[in-house]
């Protein structure tokens, strides 16, 4: 197989993984306080971090333009200080997998920490632990089942994400044509051998990404 074979899938890995300890970061810790917390607008809240899974993926990336773009107080904000728009950006691609799989690690991670036996969080607290010792060696271990499978999931989706980042990031070989756009334009082109390659490719990381969560739901 040749570099340009390669390339798409490197980056696709590449930035499934940036992305995947982003959404493992934020999503864990909106998910330990959303688990038990109660106040107004909760479920708006949560709807709003769950809406990517839901929304069509050109209307995220439509979204992430207006949000980042050139003509955006953020975008405007980000080209002062990195002297460069981040449109059409390995980061934008990154930025475009960290929004659709993010809600797949806060749910995941938010039903692992409500199954959590409040009693137990209870008692090590009595015995004088503190909210980050809590979150960090009580409560992450007890979910970490839903947690690992919060990871895998949001890698895989990460992995496949096409609409956002085509829209946000664009299709610049070695930079953001990730595999997802890469199969995209072989079949566009004609190139159905290369694209089938693509395919079967990630056909076999998104199956072992899936058996991985049935093995370690077992």
């Amino acid at each position: 197989m040749t570099t340009d074979f390669w390339s798409p899938i490197k980056l696709s890995l590449e930035i499934a993984t940036v992305s995947s300890v982003i959404v493992l970061i934020s999503g864990l810790l909106l998910a330990k306080g959303m688990a038990h917390a109660k106040f107004k607008g909760k479920a708006i809240v949560e709807t709003i971090f769950l809406l990517p899974l839901v929304l069509p993926p050109t209307v995220v990336g439509f979204l992430l333009i207006i949000i980042f773009g050139r003509n955006s107080v953020i975008g405007q904000g980000i080209e002062w200080i990195f002297h460069q728009p981040i449109m059409f950006t390995w980061w934008a691609a990154a930025i475009a997998s960290i929004v659709v799989s993010f809600p797949l690690m806060y749910n995941s991670a938010k039903v692992g920490f409500e199954s959590i036996d409040v009693d137990i969080e209870n008692a090590a607290r009595v015995d004088g632990a503190g909210n980050w010792k809590l979150f960090l060696f009580v409560s992450i271990p007890l979910a970490l089942k839903s947690i690992i499978s919060g990871v895998i999931l949001s890698f895989a989706r990460g992995l496949g994400e096409f609409g956002a980042t085509l829209m946000f990031a664009g299709n610049i070989p070695g930079k953001t044509q990730t595999t997802s756009v890469a199969i995209y334009l072989a079949i566009d082109t004609g190139n159905m051998t290369l694209a089938w390659a693509w395919v079967a490719c990630m056909i076999g990381i998104s199956f072992i990404m899936l058996f991985l969560v049935h093995f370690i739901k077992a």
